[in-house]
Formats: C-alpha cells, sequence, structure tokens
C-alpha cells in the first residue's frame, strides 16, 4: 500500500503540474543555451582576483571626462557609464587595467526577453510568479517522491545505483536519468521556489547599518593608496558608483559588493558607513546562480541537460503510466465459471502482457480462461487449473496489485482442488530475483486444496525462451495446448508484412484439411518450422500456424474446424487475395544441420513443416517421416505421393503412415514401437527426433520413446530432451 502510494502521488504531481512544467522546462534549456553562450563572449577580463579597485578606479578617471558607474557582472564582463570630452554617453565594455573601449554594450534579443519573461511570470506578472513558485515546489515533491520510489525499487540506498532492470526503455530510461540528474532536477525546483519567493518579499527584510563613521582624517589620500581600494579585488565588486564632483568630501564612492555596500570618502579614504544587505537579498542572489548557472558554463549545462531531461521524464513517465493501463484484462466468461485462472502480480505491465498472451491463446482455442490481479482472489467453484504469473518488488515484496495475495488466500478456501503453477519473473543481476514467486509458491503448497501442475519456473529479464519453456511443460500437463515458440512472446511486436494467396485446395465432406500457400509482398527470410501469425478479426487476436517452407513462400496445412475462427477465415481466402500477417522466427524448431540421422513425427496437420524441411534436405540428410492420420484419402495420397517423389530425389529415405479409423487402425504411436532399434540406434548416434502435432500425441509419443531409451540406451528419454536430440513444436 506504501509503495502505491508514492507511485500515485508522484504521478498525480505530474499531472497536476506537466502543463506548466513543459513550458518553464522548454525555457530553462533556451536560457541555459544563452548562459552557456554568454561565457564565450571576446570582452571577458580574467582574473579580476588579481586586479583591485585601487589600480582600476584612478585610471578610469584619467581615462574619462565624467565616470558614472563602473559594472563587473557574473560573466566577468566590466562595463562603464560615463561621459567623454565632448559630453557624448559612453555605455561600453571596458579592460580595467586601461579603461580601454573593448566593445559596444548589446542589450538582449527580444526573444530572449520574452523567453525570460514567460520563465519567470508565464506574462501575469505577480500572479505568474506565484503559479511558478508554486509549480517549482511541485516539482520538489515529484523529485522526493521520485527518490522514494527509486529506494525502493532498488531496495534500499546501498543498491541505489545498482543494476536496472530493464522492463522497456521508456522505464529505463526514467529510472536510470533520474538517478544521475535528480540532484540538478531538485536543486532546480528548490532554487526556482526560494528565488520567487524571495522576489515576492517572502523573506523579508531591511538593510542593515553595520558601521557609521565620521572621518577625523583631513589629510588628502590618492584614490591608488586608499587602504580599502587596495584590499578590494573586483571579483567581489559588483558595482561602484562615481562621485558626481571629484574631490568633493560631500560626494564619496559607493562600492557595492556581493553582501553589502561600502560608502568611503573619496578624499580621505576613510570608511563613512558599511551597509549589510537583508538576508532576502543574499538569498535570492544565491539561489539565482544556482538557478540559472550564469556563474558557471558548467553548471548551466547541468542545468540544461537537466530540463531537457524533465521534458523527457514527462514523456517516460506517461508512457510508463499508458504502459501500465495499455494492456487490459479482457475475460469472456465469469470467475465462477473459470475453468483456467491465471492472477498477475505485475508492476510495469510486462508481466501481465506476458499473462495476457497466455490468457488469448486459450482463449483461441474455447477454453474456460479467466485473467485477474492476484489482488482479486476470490473463490473459482469450478477451476481445474491455476497459474499465478508474478514479479518481485523491492526486497522481495509484492507488487502493488498483489499485495492483498496472502490474506485473500486465508480468506478464499478453494472448494475443489486445482492444479497450480508458478512463474516468477524477475533479473537475476538482484540477490531477491524472483522472491515473491517463491513466496507464492510455499503458499499454495500448503493448502489442502491445491496440487502442483509443475514446479515453479522462473523468467529472467523477459526471456521469452524460459516463459515459452514452461509453456512447453505446462502444456504436456495439462493438455491444454500453449505456443512454444519464444517469438509469439516477445513484448516488441514487429509491423506486419503483407502476404498474397497464390495456391489454395478446397475442403470436401471426406476431407476437412487444406493446402495454402502464401507469397509475402516483399521479400522475408524464413525457415520451416517457424510460425505465421494471422489476425482474422483484423485486431490483436491472433492465430499461429507452423510454416512449411515451398521455395520463397508459406506453405500452411490446415484443418477446417466448425465455427474455426482461424481456420474459417484461411479457408475463405481466394486466389490474389491478400492478408497482414507477420512471421515468427521459431529456431528451436528449425532443420537441425548438425545432425546426419532425422526422425520426423508427425499427426495431422503437424506435418506442413516437415514438408517443406524434406524439400530443403539439399544436403541428403537421412530423414525418415512417420505420421499419423484419420483415414486414408486423396488428401493423404498427395503426400504419399510427395513422400516418394522426395525418396526418388533422395532427399528422404524412408516413411510410414499410420491412419486411426481404417479397418486395421494404427496410431504413430505403433509406428514407433514397430521402429523401435531404429529409434535407439539414431539417438545412440546423436541424431535427432522432431515431433509436431497434437500434445496428446507427442506426450504418448514421449512414452514409447522414454521407453525404448530405458530399453536399448539404459537412459530416459529427459537426458535426450537435454541434449538437444528431442525438438518438438506441439499444440
Amino acid at each position: 500500500m506504501t509503495l502505491s502510494i508514492w507511485r500515485y502521488a508522484h504521478l498525480a504531481l505530474a499531472l497536476v503540474s506537466s502543463a506548466f512544467l513543459i513550458i518553464l522546462s522548454v525555457t530553462g534549456v533556451i536560457l541555459a543555451y544563452d548562459a552557456i553562450a554568454e561565457k564565450t563572449q571576446n570582452h571577458r577580463i580574467e582574473n579580476l582576483e588579481n586586479i583591485t579597485l585601487a589600480q582600476v578606479l584612478p585610471v578610469l578617471r584619467d581615462q574619462y571626462s565624467e565616470v558614472l558607474e563602473l559594472k563587473i557582472d557574473h560573466n566577468q564582463l566590466v562595463s562603464i557609464d560615463a561621459m567623454d570630452e565632448n559630453g557624448n554617453s559612453i555605455k561600453a565594455y571596458i579592460d580595467p587595467k586601461t579603461g580601454k573601449k573593448l566593445g559596444e554594450i548589446k542589450p538582449k534579443s527580444d526573444f530572449n526577453q520574452w523567453i525570460t519573461a514567460l520563465h519567470r511570470s508565464l506574462f501575469l506578472k505577480e500572479s505568474g510568479r506565484a503559479i511558478v513558485a508554486v509549480v517549482s515546489f511541485l516539482l520538489m515533491l515529484i523529485s522526493v517522491s521520485g527518490l522514494i520510489l527509486i529506494i525502493k525499487r532498488q531496495k534500499g540506498i546501498k543498491h541505489f545505483f545498482d543494476k536496472i532492470n530493464k522492463d522497456f526503455f521508456a522505464q529505463y530510461f526514467h529510472v536510470v536519468t533520474g538517478r544521475w540528474l535528480l540532484v540538478p532536477v531538485f536543486i532546480i525546483a528548490l532554487t526556482g521556489t526560494l528565488v520567487f519567493l524571495a522576489r515576492l518579499d517572502y523573506f523579508k527584510g531591511e538593510n542593515t547599518e553595520i558601521t557609521s563613521k565620521t572621518s577625523s582624517n583631513t589629510k588628502a589620500t590618492e584614490l591608488k593608496d586608499i587602504p580599502f581600494f587596495k584590499e578590494t579585488p573586483l571579483s567581489k565588486v559588483e558595482r561602484v558608483e562615481f562621485p558626481f564632483i571629484p574631490d568633493d568630501e560631500a560626494e564619496p564612492f559607493i562600492i557595492h559588493l556581493r553582501k553589502k555596500s561600502v560608502t568611503v570618502n573619496q578624499v580621505t579614504g576613510t570608511i563613512i558607513s558599511e551597509t549589510k544587505y537583508p538576508y532576502s537579498a543574499a538569498v535570492e542572489k544565491f539561489n539565482l546562480d544556482l538557478h540559472t548557472g550564469r556563474t558557471n558554463a558548467i553548471w548551466a549545462f547541468i542545468l540544461g541537460l537537466a530540463s531537457l531531461n524533465i521534458l523527457c521524464f514527462i514523456y517516460s513517465g506517461f508512457v510508463i503510466t499508458f504502459r501500465r493501463t495499455r494492456t487490459k484484462i479482457k475475460n469472456k466468461i465469469k470467475a465462477k465459471d473459470a475453468e483456467i485462472v491465471l492472477l498477475v502480480g505485475s508492476e510495469n505491465g510486462t508481466t501481465l502482457f506476458f499473462a495476457n498472451q497466455i490468457h488469448r491463446q486459450l482463449l483461441n482455442e474455447g477454453k474456460r480462461s479467466y485473467l485477474a490481479e492476484m489482488n482479486h482472489f476470490q473463490s473459482f467453484e469450478n477451476a481445474k487449473e491455476m497459474v499465478i504469473f508474478t514479479s518481485t518488488y523491492g526486497l522481495g515484496d509484492p507488487p502493488s496489485n498483489a499485495n492483498q495475495f496472502e490474506t485473500l488466500l486465508q480468506k478464499f478456501p478453494q472448494q475443489n482442488k486445482i492444479g497450480y503453477s508458478v512463474v516468477g519473473f524477475g533479473s537475476k543481476s538482484y540477490q531477491e530475483f524472483c522472491a515473491f514467486a517463491v513466496k507464492v509458491n510455499d503458499l499454495l503448497a500448503k493448502q489442502n486444496w491445491a496440487e502442483p501442475t509443475t514446479s515453479i519456473f522462473t523468467v529472467n529479464d523477459r526471456s521469452a525462451e524460459e516463459l515459452a519453456a514452461w509453456a512447453h511443460v505446462w502444456s504436456e500437463k495439462t493438455l491444454h495446448p500453449l505456443a512454444t515458440a519464444p517469438a509469439v512472446y516477445n513484448t516488441k511486436i514487429p509491423g506486419l508484412k503483407q502476404f498474397i494467396v497464390t495456391e489454395k485446395t478446397m475442403v470436401s465432406d471426406d476431407n476437412l484439411t487444406f493446402k495454402i500457400v502464401l507469397k509475402p509482398r516483399k521479400n522475408q527470410k524464413f525457415s520451416s518450422g517457424d510460425l505465421l501469425a494471422i489476425y482474422p478479426a483484423k485486431d490483436n487476436r491472433e492465430r499461429f500456424y507452423s510454416i512449411g517452407k515451398n521455395q520463397d513462400s508459406v506453405q500452411l496445412i490446415v484443418k477446417l474446424f466448425p465455427n474455426g475462427f482461424g481456420s474459417g477465415f484461411l479457408n475463405n481466402l481466394k486466389i490474389g487475395d491478400e492478408i497482414p500477417a507477420r512471421i515468427m522466427e521459431n529456431p528451436n524448431f528449425h532443420f537441425p544441420q548438425a545432425a546426419e540421422n532425422i526422425a520426423l513425427i508427425a499427426n495431422g496437420t503437424g506435418i506442413a513443416p516437415f514438408l517443406g524441411m524434406i524439400q530443403e534436405n539439399i544436403l541428403r540428410k537421412n530423414i525418415s517421416l512417420f505420421a499419423g492420420f484419420r483415414h486414408d484419402n486423396d488428401w493423404v495420397n498427395s503426400y504419399r505421393i510427395f513422400a516418394e517423389h522426395q525418396i526418388n530425389q533422395g532427399q528422404l529415405e524412408h516413411f510410414d503412415f499410420a491412419f486411426s479409423r481404417e479397418e486395421n487402425k494404427r496410431y504413430v504411436m505403433d509406428l514407433i514401437r514397430k521402429n523401435e532399434n531404429y529409434f535407439a540406434e539414431l539417438l545412440a548416434k546423436n541424431g535427432t527426433i522432431m515431433i509436431c502435432g497434437s500434445l496428446k500425441m507427442q506426450k504418448d509419443v514421449e512414452i514409447i520413446l522414454d521407453e525404448i531409451c530405458q530399453k536399448f540406451l539404459g537412459k530416459p528419454l529427459q537426458h535426450f530432451i537435454k541434449n538437444g536430440q528431442i525438438l518438438s513444436d506441439c499444440y
């Protein structure tokens, strides 16, 4: 709950002040650039600390007929307001050692003055200054709340600069730059607030005369010998007011320093008075220097960078917010009717994205899937399976939408047995990698109603491969089909490409399987075994089909299901039609280049990628095809003709088909038993077995293969799976 409060406060403050912050940040960048440009002016005087008033004042009196004022600004530019012998006014930058004029004083451009006024008061005068002060204060609060969120994210101050887990670029940029530019942004906010408060006379104060002397020294002293002038370098001086009448004791020099002004008798050199400026003036001047960077080019650059980054903060912050709310949970059924319950603990929306990918696939397969946040745990009367996808926040803490889960788990004991699986998301760079997921798994293990379907799985740095590995195991255990190609779970979805229908067969009463060939409008690299994602409803609902490569085209073998969403869409296409789709690489199911002996096992439309692989066997590897079908019809006969042709071409060594609905029914498992010596020898010689088709077939095939491995090789099938000799893509 604490985390949510800080997050909502951070977001609310940003929302309230964003429009004003955009204006102040843009103008701040421009003014920072101007401050840097000022430091490059040609008339700057170096080493002002080595030049004293005693050296400068006599020279200026000799050089000019009348001097009114001498100024030294924050850019180390020395200027004079004087008159020449002809009474002409002179306002110019000078060399203080010689009094020589270096250049004319150019006023700020209209644009610069316009930007300055907008930055200071939004053109609203005093009301605008008050608004700017409030916005600056809000920026301070945003900085503080952001600091707290980073500390919580990084699990304490000790880990403040540890590696950031990159969920997506906007989030990564927001946190990383927030760490490095937090101090400059906070200083901008603090000094902006104090400057405007000072200008609004919030810090009240009056000049204080700390010394008042009446000169008892009547002896005239030359300017170059006056002690105060000899002790005061120009680096400490802001302005000097010259006496209106030279050599008149009633007309003194007034020297304005940073914190005080000093009145000096121009004849005797005696200090007449010293006046200390009020605290408000010192606060305003100090904070103005920090706020503008006018005294240091490097600091001005840092402030400009911080101002620019405030704009980036606003953008990336809203992207993060959008990402967290973008992936909406859509349920077609109610919780009480769910067969499969998916619960999500997600802080930044990434884990929710993965869970949603699983949810969509289950819905597309007609499963009664229900997706909810972990904080919405309740009684699920008809649930048979429960999957919890959760990230970890802070020091093993739950995400904000999962912080009530433990309480709810005790409040709502389920009335029926439910299989559970926990998938944790995190980064191994953190010591508490998936700690909350481990805790959830332990909590479920203690529930009487919960039975583990799989052991806990962890996903490091949003690895699509690791999530696909869980999907493979869970599908095998539950027989609920999930895609096992990592590309399905990638968070970055590339743009769709256009595909043209170039060939298509028809379905009939005794054959509901058809072939469709799609040619990409632009050349694309792909391999047999990759996936084609289509979008029948022209929205983000995907259907996946395993590809068989046919020259430069995609070949699909599809079974038309009654009311089939994807298969019906493809069956209605005609030659010449175009569809948007995308090819997703599935490298874990590509034709193995290293193995010399390869067995291909399929049932139904699972034969599709193998047809392409056999055609691509230009190296003449030893390939055997084992496929199971329901009926021996004309469609299967076309496979038989294809296989015989490939044997003649030397691209296929052997094939065998089984038919489960014919008189002498056989299954593909019977073909494996019949050829058990072949399979044992193949695995012993580092050959590869590829399986494509239904999950039930895969499960049955693996049981038979495990028996063969134990019998002939003395090792379980799992040994060869880990060795990469068993490749599967089943659904």
